[in-house]
C-alpha cells in the first residue's frame, strides 16, 4: 500500500486505480485530507446491505457519520439511520438496493460540559477535501437515483445556491445520476422539538421517499422493456 502523506488539500491523490468499493474503503480508512481525521474515531465509509445489484440502485448521501457512527465504522446505525429504514419500508424501497454514505467521512463534533459529542457542521473546505470519495463512490455504484439527505449533500452535488426547503422532492438533472432527489436529513425530525412537529416532518420526509420509490418503479419498467427488445 502507498505511503500517504499526513496533509492533502484534497482525497483525490488517495483514489486508488481501477477502484472498487473494497478498494476505496481500504484507502479511506487511512485518510488525513482534513483536519478531522484528528477527532474521528475512524474513516466511516459508504456500505450496502447484501450487495444486491439486480435492478435499478439507490444512493442515500447524508452529511457526515453521527457519534454511534463513529464508534461503530458504519453509516446510517444510530437513531437518524434507524428512522431512514423504518421510512423505507413505509414506502417499499428495497433495502438491499440502497447504498449509504456522507458527503464527509469523519465525525466532526464538540465536547459538553457533560463530555458529550455534539455534531458539530463541517467546513466548506472539509467538505471539498472529502469531496473525492462521494464522487469515486458515484462512479463505482452508478446509482440511478442519489437522493441528498439534507443541504450539505445537497449543495456538494447541486451547487452552493441549492435550497432543500424550496426544492425538496424535485427530481433535478445531474451529472453523477440520471435523476438526483434532496430531502431533509432524518436527524432534523428527530430534533424537531414537539412531537406534533415530529409526525408532521416525517410525513413529508415519506412524501418525498414515495417520490423516489416511484422513480425506481419507473426505472424498473424501462429495464424491463429494454430487456425484451
Amino acid at each position: 500500500m502507498p505511503k500517504r502523506p499526513s496533509s492533502l488539500e484534497t482525497a483525490a491523490p488517495l483514489i486508488p486505480e481501477s477502484p472498487t468499493l473494497d478498494k476505496l474503503r481500504e484507502a479511506a480508512a487511512g485518510c488525513r485530507a482534513c483536519p478531522l481525521w484528528k477527532t474521528g474515531t475512524q474513516t466511516v465509509f459508504g456500505e450496502q446491505e447484501g450487495r444486491d445489484r439486480r435492478g435499478p440502485r439507490v444512493m442515500f448521501v447524508g452529511e457526515q457519520p453521527g457519534d454511534q457512527e463513529d464508534k461503530a465504522g458504519r453509516p446510517f446505525v444510530g437513531p437518524a439511520g434507524r428512522l431512514l429504514n423504518e421510512a423505507l419500508k413505509v414506502v417499499g424501497i428495497d433495502r438491499r438496493q440502497v447504498y449509504v454514505t456522507n458527503t464527509v467521512k469523519h465525525f466532526k463534533w464538540e465536547e459538553t460540559q457533560g463530555k458529550k459529542r455534539i455534531h458539530a457542521k463541517p467546513a466548506s473546505g472539509e467538505i471539498r477535501a472529502c469531496k473525492p470519495w462521494l464522487e469515486a463512490e458515484i462512479r463505482v455504484f452508478r446509482p440511478d437515483i442519489i437522493v441528498c439527505l439534507g443541504a450539505t449533500a445537497a449543495q456538494a452535488l447541486l451547487g452552493r445556491d441549492f435550497r432543500v426547503t424550496k426544492q425538496r422532492g424535485q427530481p433535478t438533472a445531474s451529472e453523477y445520476a440520471r435523476v438526483v432527489v434532496a430531502t431533509v436529513h432524518p436527524s432534523s425530525i428527530l430534533r424537531a422539538p414537539k412531537e406534533e412537529d415530529r409526525k408532521a416532518a416525517l410525513r413529508a420526509f415519506i412524501e418525498d421517499l414515495r417520490g423516489v420509490a416511484e422513480l425506481l418503479e419507473g426505472e424498473r419498467a424501462g429495464e424491463g422493456a429494454a430487456a425484451q427488445l
